[in-house]
């Protein structure tokens, strides 16, 4: 991997602020849209189509899984909801980068948890998912009873 895509001043490094109103470039969304048309359809094939072979998923309270036999063998029973993923910031250069995001299922509002995808790709090529790490945002505690 190129220190410059993860050093944040790279001069080839491009930044995105983490605003919602700021679009991700066509191919970094794309990978986001591919995933979640193939999450919404419970596709663990086309899911870990997105990924680079010795890829990596990482999520919450399961072991990492590594390679995309084992990826799509992770998701087979994964999926089938109606995913919404958003872009909060990104950076690439020719051939690794990364999307931190947010995600939520459906018209909930708000945000159920958040994710980075490092991506990476031979140069001039599609990029692919690396890693993908994600996890729930922590729910609100309740009152003590004993607090005023």
């Amino acid at each position: 991997m190129s220190a410059r895509a993860f050093g944040h001043d790279g001069p080839a490094a491009t930044h995105a602020p983490g605003r919602a109103d700021d679009p991700l470039p066509a191919e970094l969304d794309r990978v986001l849209r591919d995933y979640e048309r193939a999450w919404r359809a419970g596709d663990a094939a086309a899911l870990a189509s997105l990924f680079a072979e010795d890829g990596f998923v990482l999520q919450s309270n399961q072991p990492p899984v590594r390679g995309r036999a084992a990826i799509q063998a992770a998701y087979e029973e994964q999926g089938g909801a109606p995913l919404r993923l958003r872009a909060l910031a990104y950076a690439v250069d020719d051939t690794t980068g990364y999307i931190i995001g947010a995600y939520g299922y459906g018209d909930a509002p708000g945000d159920m948890g958040k994710f980075t995808l490092t991506l990476r790709r031979a140069p001039g090529g599609q990029w692919l998912i690396f890693s993908d790490m994600d996890n729930m945002n922590a729910l609100p505690k309740p009152p003590r009873k004993d607090a005023p």
